[in-house]
């Protein structure tokens, strides 16, 4: 989140940082603690005061493995606790470390989940590890919407909460959304309930289920196939354009004059929807409906994700082309009321080509995650943002941008 400021630091020392990634700044930055402090002496490294340092200083996401040159290994999880880090000492007695504990399906041993704010250091020579709690004041995983609505594996469970049920939780929920404007709209022939590979598939199963439950007759077929796995989120436009255009493709030529129905967990710049429903209406798709597994983004993401200003989401430029009554009531975000969320997804649909979009609102996630609310991050769907600076860097964007809000908007399609 204060990777500028940190990286500037550095710079003003003349240390020369090769890449932007945060990765070798943090490198960099434990790098300069250890030489100034221990290695200069002859001493042995202070990992837990090193990380103390850095666990005051850095306002973000991180969670991290250091092995250094005499072999030892560091686990580190920063305060916010928004990205995980899980551990797992196997029967076999070795400890395991991986971001989810879908790694370790098929092995036998206890699995948790690192604390906020602490360090594991393992020792090379004994394979002893100790667990260092960096921060007194103790911090509370909290772990963000997006781990468990999309960069988590479904495989993956925290808590005992699988995302994969999580995702089919949701599909049914907006299934039944969907349900009602189904039947308010009579098809010739069964609409195709589709998802969007790799990450829409619990959500579209959910949905699909859904619609049989309620006597809606739909198929059930991935009519959209991706040619690589590579996300396609971040970078800069015209290059994500690019890949998406390469990514994905209409894998069923039984789209012509069928009404798709494409079940997606996110809908966050509006490109990728875009592009796929163009594929899909000049594949010969009658209409194509979007389905959407979580409320509107409205919050950038400054933790890691490629989302730096609220410009960039498909809420934001719907809201520019709102008259300011409507405004006002959009910018309620979790708490507009219906009508408002419904002129919001007409306008999106408009600007993507599409039939119509349907999110989830943000009151049945709620209850989705009803037992767990407070162990999850809940600030692309709030605007309320998890860390100082965050909550700071967003409060500058929110301004700038109602400022610079047109006074006559005109409804227009996007480019």
């Amino acid at each position: 989140m204060n990777a500028h400021e940190l990286r500037s630091e550095l710079l003003a020392q003349g240390r020369l940082i090769d890449t932007n990634t945060d990765a070798e700044l943090l490198l960099r930055w434990i790098e300069r603690s250890c030489e100034r402090k221990y290695w200069r002496r002859g001493l042995p490294a202070d990992y837990e005061a090193i990380f103390r340092e850095l666990d005051d200083r850095i306002d973000g996401a991180i969670s991290a493995l250091l092995l250094d040159m005499n072999g030892d290994l560091v686990a580190y999880r920063n305060r916010s606790g928004l990205r995980p880090l899980e551990t797992m000492r196997a029967s076999n007695g070795f400890l395991l470390f991986a971001s989810e504990n879908c790694a370790f399906a098929g092995l036998k041993g206890e699995t948790q989940q690192l604390l906020p704010g602490s360090i594991r250091r393992v020792d090379a020579k004994s394979g002893r590890s100790v667990d260092h709690i960096l921060n007194s004041r103790g911090c509370k995983a909290k772990l963000c919407a997006y781990e468990t609505l999309y960069l988590g594996s479904p495989n993956t469970s925290v808590e005992g909460h699988s995302h994969r049920q999580t995702r089919h939780n949701i599909g049914l929920a907006l299934g039944r959304i969907v349900a009602e404007r189904v039947q308010a709209d009579p098809l010739l022939m069964p609409p195709i309930v589709s998802s969007m590979p790799k990450t829409g598939g619990p959500y579209a199963d959910g949905l699909f289920d859904s619609l049989a439950e309620q006597g809606v007759l739909a198929e059930r077929s991935d009519v959209v196939a991706a040619q690589f796995l590579e996300r396609t989120l971040l970078g800069r436009p015209k290059a994500r354009q690019s890949r998406i255009a390469q990514k994905y493709l209409v894998s069923d030529s039984a789209v012509a004059k069928r009404t798709i129905i494409v079940v997606d967990e996110a809908l966050i710049r509006g490109d990728t929807s875009q592009a796929v429903t163009m594929m899909l209406l000049a594949a010969g798709a009658e209409a194509v409906h979007w389905a959407i597994g979580s409320p509107p983004i409205v919050a950038p993401h400054y933790y890691g994700m490629g989302i730096d200003t609220l410009d960039e989401l498909a809420f934001w430029q719907a809201l520019k082309r709102l008259p300011p009554e409507l405004r006002a009531q959009s910018l309620r975000f979790h708490r507009m009321d219906p009508p408002a969320l419904k002129i919001i997804e007409s306008n999106i649909a408009t600007a993507i080509q599409a039939a119509t979009i349907t999110y989830l609102p943000f009151r049945a996630l709620v209850s989705i995650l009803a037992n767990r609310l407070e162990g999850i991050d809940l600030s692309p769907f709030t605007l309320e943002m998890p860390t100082p600076a965050g909550r700071q860097r967003a409060d500058r964007n929110l301004k700038a941008l109602l400022a610079a809000l047109p006074v006559n908007p005109r409804l227009r399609s996007a480019s």
